[in-house]
């Protein structure tokens, strides 16, 4: 497993909205927006599930996948590639249920989350252009 940076875990918990991709085990790519994230500690990301169709999908099908974010106004960038399981049942589910209920009751908008995606970290990628660019920090 690989840890995020300061750095790193300051701009994700910073960016509102984050690319997640996904392939299915034929190879074809998804990638959605997500909003309902949060870092469990330097090595793992937790996800709701509210509406993955061709993502839960994939995930079932292939456990890999990315997520990737960066500032606008900065232009810098990360990506970090990882595992994913899945918990429809337990503890860790229950209280992202409860976090995503509070959180669709804050916006007036019902929210049910179906699942909390597990994502553990193996890599962490620099995309902010320049010579660093694509370069393995993690």
């Amino acid at each position: 497993m690989a840890k995020m940076p300061e750095q790193v875990k300051l701009m994700f918990t910073n960016q509102r909205i984050v690319v997640f991709s996904t392939a299915s085990r034929d190879g074809i790519p998804n990638a959605v927006p997500i909003g309902a994230k949060k870092i469990i500690d330097d090595e793992t990301i937790l996800i709701s599930n509210q509406y993955f169709d061709k993502t839960l999908k994939n995930l079932i099908e292939n456990p890999r996948a990315s997520l990737t974010f960066w500032d606008i106004k900065t232009h810098e960038g990360y990506q970090l590639k990882g595992t994913i399981t899945i918990e429809t049942i337990g503890e860790r589910f229950e209280n992202t249920a409860k976090w995503i209920e509070e959180m669709g009751k804050a916006r007036n908008k019902p929210l049910k989350s179906k699942g909390a995606v597990i994502f553990k970290i193996t890599d962490v990628y620099c995309v902010t252009s320049g010579k660093d660019a694509g370069k393995k920090i993690a």
